[in-house]
């Protein structure tokens, strides 16, 4: 893990760069472990963990006005400068507009600024400490230095509603911890808070103007081009030395074996279109893409394409079928990994504490197994399913913006793969009634919900599509917790909808979009952590700032029409110059995956059943043992059970085992070298109601 992490005290200290930080006890100074000091007293700030000289950047303007940006970022130390004097007058949205993923950090005197990020895959944290606030760019360092508790009301709320903000709130799995929302920045006035928003916001009364769609995909297109530009500019960095040959090993498979990533550039290449356009747009931009000369294949100019082709599960025959046929492109190098039972889900649950919990805990593994083989720098195609295709709500913007004949494409789609002349109707009338219901509504209505536990929804495409035609609905893992752990998160619903009189400032389509785009960069940022390789980094260019702010102007006529995300990619890979794809590419295919954790939770049924026999999540009062066990033997015998539901609860499960099995903490200086959780989790019932007061 990697993170940045300072303070900003009420009172000033004398400047010390090599005692910067807190008098600890004992005398020791108080200061993250393995940390590098960015800058001092009175408000010093640090880089922890395994970043390259690359990747972090201090340019200061005169001593007591400075920027630090962590990160790949597209800005030179001039831009970066300009950017700092702006800063200094509270402009802040310029500090997010360059192309890359970073995180800025802007000390102007005794103000400090934290910029995170539009879609949540770099999140910021702060917490009270010593008359002041500290933040973070991760949450367990803060809950280490304030030993902090669990909150189980956000674990509650996690389980319960993970996409709706007004249950989760600002919260974190540490109680007195808080996140800073997407799209906004934490600003420090000598220790006092503020959470400010750099995104304008448009106006629900008028409909925005109309967009060309042209213009919306060629500004895609160049963002896109930029951001893996930019990734391709940046110094390439040589995993560590290859200790020398094994027997019956070639070079790859050992790499793998020890954990070492292939020195260069590479990407996935599973057949879907988001990976093909990175790993061809990366492969044909001008530069050196691939691997260095006189390491791995010698070629230099080629750039490693993987694909995981899971043997223990069929179905993909059609999509490694494209990723070979993209492979033939001569600047491409091609490796297939192939994956047997052991590497599918649920089969390998060993893994390192992350900073917070996420359902791809249980997939991990998977993962790590596929990245092993790829290259130091690794693209991957995260966040394009959710930046570009269009939710099922957004049906509702289309009719609050007076443009129901484009409607007529997607109704008609859902239509097909019924089979039912009734769906136009159906899905009309439930688009129609979200356009019109508020959003104080919308919560009240997903609060009765969990109180009389109606988990029951319409089946198949378009029942996936009416569930969706909601302000707000239950996470899929909601049926299985307790009355009380439901309770509480309805009282918390009730208690934002009192709070959102105005509504949340967006239309309700638009709001879906976004809370799904945030709940899966927390996960992306789970499954960076869980499957890391050292001296790797994984790139989802999808999911940097302007990237996701030239997909949210594309128009909502365009986002609606089935098959956009694949068109939109593909008149971004014409713009450059690439125009040979296989036949069916752009193809959606979600089965594979479906059944590859069913048979997995098939296959570790009985491990799974022994991890609930004495599970801490019942022990915080959020599930009854045996329910949870009878649902996964259920389904494990071919149920139709939401399985993501499971693998939330899984998950959750193991994070909490992993959090209290730790011996070390972030900090040095602190008593007893004090960690997050020092009285772990004591059976009560009532838990969960101190971790729901309104905050």
């Amino acid at each position: 893990m990697r993170w940045l992490v300072g303070w900003s005290s009420t009172a000033a200290r004398a400047l010390g760069a090599e005692t910067a930080g807190a008098t600890g006890y004992d005398g020791e100074t108080l200061r993250p472990v393995g940390s590098h000091l960015l800058w001092g007293d009175p408000d010093p700030l640090w880089a922890v963990g395994d970043w390259r000289p690359d990747e972090v950047r201090v340019v200061h303007a005169d001593a007591q006005n400075r920027i630090a940006v962590l990160g790949i970022c597209g800005a030179s130390d001039e831009e970066l400068r300009r950017g700092l004097l702006t800063a200094r007058g509270g402009a802040l949205r310029h500090l997010t507009a360059w192309p890359g993923s970073y995180t800025a950090v802007v000390q102007a005197g005794r103000r400090i600024t934290v910029c995170g990020d539009l879609a949540g895959a770099r999140p910021v944290f702060h917490a009270p400490w010593e008359g002041g606030t500290a933040y973070a760019t991760a949450a367990l360092p803060l809950a280490d230095l304030t030993e902090a508790n669990l909150d189980f009301g956000h674990l509650a709320a996690l389980l319960a509603a993970p996409e709706v903000p007004a249950a989760l709130r600002d919260t974190t799995p540490y109680e007195g911890v808080r996140r800073v929302a997407p799209g906004h920045a934490l600003v420090l006035r000598a220790g006092a808070r503020e959470i400010a928003g750099y995104e304008p916001v448009a106006s629900l009364a008028v409909a925005a103007p109309p967009a060309d769609p042209d213009r919306a995909v060629d500004a895609v297109r160049d963002a896109l081009v930029e951001a893996v530009r930019v990734r391709l500019a940046a110094p390439r960095h040589v995993p560590g030395l290859d200790p020398g040959p094994v027997p019956g090993m070639g070079p790859a498979e050992r790499r793998a074996a020890r954990g070492m990533p292939v020195p260069g550039i590479g990407a996935d290449l599973s057949g879907g279109p988001a990976s093909g356009t990175l790993a061809l747009l990366a492969a044909g931009l001008p530069g050196r893409p691939g691997t260095l000369l006189g390491h791995g294949t010698g070629a230099g100019e080629r750039l490693l394409a993987v694909t995981f082709n899971d043997l223990a599960v069929g179905g993909r025959d059609a999509e490694l079928e494209r990723a070979g046929a993209l492979a033939a492109n001569p600047r491409l190098h091609h490796v297939v990994v192939t994956g047997a039972e052991d590497t599918l889900p649920y089969a390998d649950l060993d893994g390192p504490l992350t900073d917070e919990p996420g359902p791809s805990l249980v997939t991990a593994a998977r993962h790590r197994t596929r990245l092993a083989a790829g290259s130091a720098d690794h693209f991957t195609g995260h966040g394009a399913r959710q930046v570009l295709d269009a939710h099922p709500a957004r049906l509702a913007d289309l009719l609050l913006d007076r443009q129901r004949r484009h409607l007529v494409r997607p109704v008609a789609a859902l239509t097909r793969a019924d089979g039912s002349v009734l769906v136009p109707a159906r899905v009309y009338g439930a688009a129609r009634r979200l356009s019109r219901t508020p959003y104080r509504t919308g919560l009240e209505a997903l609060a009765e919900r969990l109180m009389r536990r109606r988990f029951d929804e319409p089946k198949g495409a378009v029942g996936a599509s009416l569930a969706a035609l909601t302000w707000a609905r239950p996470g899929p893992a909601a049926r299985w917790l307790t009355g009380e752990a439901l309770a509480e998160v309805s009282v918390l619903l009730q208690t934002g909808a009192d709070r959102a009189a105005g509504g949340p400032g967006q239309r309700p389509g638009e709001f879906r979009a976004r809370t799904v785009l945030a709940r899966h960069a927390a996960d992306l940022r789970v499954l960076e952590q869980a499957a890391e390789v050292r001296s790797q980094r994984l790139h989802a260019p999808f999911l940097d700032n302007q990237v996701v702010r030239a997909c949210r102007d594309l128009p909502e006529a365009l986002r609606v029409k089935p098959g956009a995300r694949a068109a939109v990619l593909r008149t971004v890979l014409e713009g450059a110059g690439v125009t040979d794809l296989p036949p069916g590419w752009g193809t959606p295919s979600h089965a594979s995956s479906a059944a590859a954790a069913r048979t997995g939770l098939r296959l570790a049924a009985d491990s799974l059943v022994d991890l609930f026999d004495t599970p801490l999540l019942a022990d915080a009062g959020l599930v009854e043992a045996r329910v949870v066990r009878k649902a996964l033997r259920e389904a494990a015998a071919g149920e139709p059970l939401p399985l993501d539901g499971l693998a939330d609860l899984v998950s959750l499960e193991l994070w909490l085992r992993r959090l209290l099995a730790r011996r070390g903490t972030c900090w040095t200086g602190t008593p007893a070298r004090a960690r997050a959780v020092p009285a772990g989790i004591a059976p009560q019932r009532g838990a969960l109601r101190a971790g729901a007061r309104p905050s």
